[in-house]
Order: structure tokens, then C-alpha cells, then sequence
């Protein structure tokens, strides 16, 4: 049977008319096999013949996808929506597996644990989920050593832009003039190689927050992070000191950690934040107590991050009132701390809270944050090192926050395939050395984001985090109506979605299901689950992913 269809790319997402297709399977709904029994945009014929009932349904664009979702639930169907208009695969889709195959009981399989084992003898493994087979994984799909393949929501902890095995990262890499600095790896800040600056240009220049023209690169998000706050330190007490040279008394006293050159200077940070686990970096970090048991850390003021009730639209004052509550206390701290005698120097955070729970916060309120720290002076840093990168639908998820100027630090890293941060020119220092190590990033991650970045502009998959990420929030919060109590607060920027669920001991069940059922997820806060797709994951991958947790869900309701 032969269907209309309309071929677009990922920014034309209003073409007048589409005709639909909704696709009904006779098929048994087992908990290890897809419902969805075609690719979307693969072919002009639906596949199946006679096991498969097509009715086409002419709509405008407009109608809400997550409207369909929800008449499909009421009548108590599959919630696989319909389907999208058919267009071009990608070289990458084409590769990728049309859905999750379990081999083994449970995940991890016997191979993935005879080599926990084995590393066991020289390392702790309760952190170890399974081994991966690389080679084999492809797209948005991870295949483990046991043969099982997962659509992967976690995608390494959100650093994969585009999933596994990007046949443009894999030519990339391919090419001979790239195996130079595979092999030699350079010492960037005293020996960069030939090609260097274009490098940057091409890659992290090419995509920098607006208003800021200055990168330093790095190795990780922890050491992005804390080379960020020496850079605000460092421009902190330069202007304090103003054109003079340093004084003796200052040079010898920073060897043995003294005043005044090792400074009272405070950094504040928030409540369940995550910034790394480098000394100073955890300093700023308050979400996991197995992060920050046993290790020094320094005293410096802690604001509360607003705990926004939802669904928010029924709860706008009650928001408004509690973020401004959490701007005082900033304000407050900021105040208490001068009077002690060790100011603010910088505030970090993150434009949504990752691993401390996926917590958000309104434009309103970051806008109030660089208010205030425009007026007391003190520097403000965007911790972007897991909302970086498109998938929040802007590259750097601060940019939905209409600020009024550039922040004076953005930190990054996982997406952007090395470390490093962006900053204002009065942050540059002054001699060489100050900021520094061996490495500082790799210039071999560079290759590979300069064809990341072609392939999210070519490819138009910002657009597509803002528009699949919508449909996978509406999603979420249908499932919330469906299963209450067990299932609530549904929040998401892009495909940086969140769910919590009724408990920690539910989430891990979940989660453990759910790996069984063929879909790898990831963990935040004290109950909730967070979704980290590549920028590659699109509706039939949301509607696998849904699929299989609303068929989890029931089983625990």
C-alpha cells in the first residue's frame, strides 16, 4: 500500500498539510519486542502487509503531538504515535539498529560479569553497569560483550553528540594528516601543532557563547571548572591591586599557601550542584555524599537552588516567591561573607541541575543572579559541562535566559568532546603559566567537534533536541496523568528531560527493568531518572523508550 508523504528537513517543521500514518500491529506487545513495526522515515511502503491496519489522517502541523499520544492512551492503545512524514535517512540512521535486542536474562549478561571480576582484583567495579562492545555500537544503540543491544538514553554519561560510530567521525579519523597528533600527542600550552589556531577557529571559536572570544582548553569538566575559578580569582585580585607590580611579601607567601598571596577569597555555589571532584571544583559540589565523604574541602557559602513545584503553571506565584527567597539568600551570603573578611569572588552554576537532581530554574531567575553579581562585582560562571552542546535546542542552554550580557566564564566539556572554558577578556592572564598543564585538551577531540558541529548545522539537530525533546516532555507528562503518584514532576529544556519517581527504591527497579527491556537510562537526585540522549535520538526512539516504561511502569503500579 502505497502512502503520500511530504519530504522536509528538521527546520522545515511547518509545511501546510502532512498525511499521517497510523499504524496498528495485531502482534503480541512482549516486554522484549518493539511495537513500533516501521521506521518512520525509512520507507514508502509499510511493511507487514496484511498483519498491519494503515489509515491515513490528513491534519495541519500544529495539532499537538502529545494530543495524539493522549487520545491513543484514553483508548487504551499502543502509545506509539503516528507516524512522521517520511524523509532521506542520514548515513548514520542507515547504520543504526531499528530497535533494542535482549539475548541474555538480565543485563549485565555472564561476560559482562566474568570481567567485572577480573577487574575486580585491581579496582573497585560497583560502579562498572557492563562492558561495552564498541565496535559494535552504532547510532543511539549500545551493544554490551553478551551480545545485547540498547538504546542508549545515557549515552556515556550525556558525552556522545552523536551516539556511536559516526561514519563522519569514523572518516575523520581515517585520514592520515589526523594520525600526527593521535600518535604525538602535544603539549598544547608550549608546543601546539601547525594547524592549531585553525583548529579552534573551525571547532570551539566556531560555536562560542555570544560575547565571549576567549577559550582555554582542558582535559575534563572537573579541571574546567577549577581553572575557571582561578581565572576569576586571578581577575578578582587584579583588580583589587590594580597596575602595580607584585610585591615580594605576595610572591613568597603563595608558596606556603599565606596571605596575601594566597587570598580570603570565597566562591559560592548552590545547593545540590555538581561541579566536579577536583578539590576545588568539589568544594562547589552538594549533591552526592559518596562524592565528598572523606575529603577536605574548603568553607565557602552555599545558596539554596529553588525547588520549583510542578506542573509549574499551577504553581506561578509559589515559584516566583521561592526563587526570589533563593536571590536574597545570595545576596545575604554575598554580604556576610565581605563583612567576614573573605568575599565573593565568583558564583558558579549550572543553568540546570544535573546530577544533583535535575533541577530547574526560570529566565527570571538567572536574570536576577547577574544582576546581583553585577552589582556587588563578583563574577558569575555557567557550569555548561552537561547542558552544553545543542541539546537544550541553543548550543549553550544559558542562552534561553535572555541575560543581558554574557556571563563572564562558561565552563564545558562531555559534548564538546574535550574540557575547557570560555571567558571575558578582563579574565585573561597577564603571564604564562598561570593557567597550564601538560595537555591542556586535545587536539585530537578538536578533529573530531569540527565534524560534530558541521554535521548538528548540516543536519539541523539543534531544531530537531527543541522538537523531539517537546514531544518526549509531552510524553512524559501523559504518562504522569496515567500513573499517579508513581510517576511526577515531568521537566525538561530540549532532550534534557527528567522524571521523579515515587522512590529510590522504585527508581533503581525501573531503571533495572527498563536496562533488561533493552533501554540504558540514567540516575539524578534522590529519586529521579534523567534522560541524556545523542542528538541524533528522534520520535521513533522516544516512542521505544515509552513504550517500554509505561509497559515497566504498570508492572510496579
Amino acid at each position: 500500500m502505497g502512502i503520500a508523504r511530504t519530504r522536509h528537513t528538521p527546520d522545515q517543521t511547518h509545511p501546510q498539510t502532512l498525511i499521517i500514518i497510523h499504524a496498528l500491529s495485531n502482534r503480541s506487545r512482549g516486554s522484549n519486542h518493539v511495537t513500533q513495526e516501521y521506521h518512520p522515515r525509512e520507507k514508502d511502503i509499510i511493511p507487514g502487509g496484511s498483519s498491519l491496519m494503515a489509515r491515513a489522517i490528513l491534519f495541519r502541523t500544529r495539532a499537538s503531538a502529545s494530543f495524539n499520544y493522549f487520545q491513543a492512551w484514553a483508548r487504551g492503545q499502543s502509545t506509539i504515535p503516528l507516524a512522521q512524514p517520511v524523509v532521506e535517512l542520514s548515513a548514520a540512521e542507515r547504520l543504526e539498529p531499528r530497535s533494542p535486542v535482549v539475548v541474555t536474562s538480565e543485563i549485565p549478561g555472564p561476560r559482562s560479569k566474568e570481567l567485572a571480576a577480573r577487574l575486580g582484583q585491581y579496582q573497585n567495579t560497583d560502579a562498572v553497569h557492563f562492558f561495552v562492545d564498541y565496535e559494535r555500537s552504532q547510532g543511539n544503540y549500545v551493544v554490551d560483550v553478551d551480545g545485547n543491544c540498547l538504546l542508549d538514553i545515557f549515552t556515556q554519561i550525556a558525552s556522545l553528540p552523536l551516539g556511536y560510530n559516526h561514519p563522519r567521525l569514523v572518516k575523520a579519523m581515517q585520514k592520515p594528516e589526523n594520525m600526527a597528533t593521535v600518535i604525538n600527542r602535544p603539549a598544547l600550552g608550549s608546543y601546539p601543532p601547525v594547524d592549531y589556531v585553525e583548529r579552534l577557529q573551525n571547532s570551539l571559536l566556531s560555536v562560542a557563547p555570544p560575547g565571549l572570544r576567549q577559550v582555554q582548553t582542558m582535559g575534563c569538566g572537573s579541571c574546567s571548572v577549577e581553572n575557571g575559578m582561578k581565572a576569576i580569582n586571578m581577575a578578582y585580585q587584579r583588580r583589587i591591586r590594580g597596575p602595580v607590580p607584585y610585591t615580594e611579601e605576595e610572591l613568597q607567601s603563595c608558596l606556603v599557601n599565606r596571605t596575601p598571596g594566597s587570598p580570603k577569597l570565597s566562591f559560592l555555589s548552590f545547593k545540590n550542584g555538581f561541579h566536579g571532584r577536583t578539590m576545588g571544583a568539589l568544594s562547589l559540589t552538594h549533591a552526592k555524599w559518596y562524592v565528598k565523604l572523606d575529603f577536605p574541602a574548603v568553607d565557602w557559602p552555599i545558596a539554596p537552588f529553588p525547588q520549583l513545584r510542578y506542573p509549574l503553571e499551577e504553581f506561578v506565584r509559589e515559584n516566583h516567591a521561592e526563587e526570589q527567597r533563593c536571590l536574597e539568600e545570595v545576596r545575604d551570603l554575598i554580604d556576610t561573607w565581605d563583612k567576614r573578611g573573605e568575599p565573593v569572588s565568583g558564583i558558579c552554576i549550572e543553568p540546570i541541575q544535573g546530577d544533583g537532581g535535575d533541577n530547574h530554574a526560570s529566565a527570571g531567575f538567572f536574570q536576577g543572579l547577574q544582576d546581583i553579581c553585577d552589582e556587588t562585582g563578583v563574577y558569575l560562571m555557567f557550569d555548561e559541562v552537561q547542558t552544553g552542546g545543542g541539546v537544550s535546542g541553543k548550543y549553550w542552554a544559558h542562552e534561553h535566559f535572555s541575560l543581558r550580557h554574557a556571563p563572564h566564564v562558561v565552563a564545558f566539556s562531555k559534548r564538546m568532546l574535550s574540557g575547557g572554558f570560555y571567558f571575558a577578556d578582563e579574565l585573561r592572564p597577564k603571564e604564562g603559566y598561570r593557567i597550564f598543564n601538560t595537555w591542556t585538551g586535545d587536539p585530537t577531540r578538536l578533529v573530531l567537534l569540527e565534524q560534530v558541529i558541521k554535521e548538528v548545522r548540516e543536519e539541523g539537530l539543534m531544531a530537531n533536541a527543541e522538537l523531539v525533546g517537546r514531544y518526549m516532555l509531552d510524553s512524559l507528562k501523559m504518562l504522569q496523568c496515567e500513573f499517579p503518584g508513581l510517576v511526577k514532576n515531568a521537566r525538561g529544556l530540549g532532550t534534557l528531560c527528567a522524571v521523579d519517581i515515587r522512590d529510590a527504591k522504585t527508581r533503581a527497579e525501573v531503571l533495572r527493568r527498563m536496562r533488561n527491556r533493552g533501554v540504558n537510562l540514567g540516575m539524578c537526585g534522590v529519586s529521579g531518572i534523567r534522560l541524556r540522549p545523542s542528538l541524533l535520538f528522534k520520535r521513533r526512539h522516544v516512542d521505544i523508550f515509552l513504550d517500554r516504561l509505561r509497559t515497566t511502569l504498570a508492572e510496579l503500579k
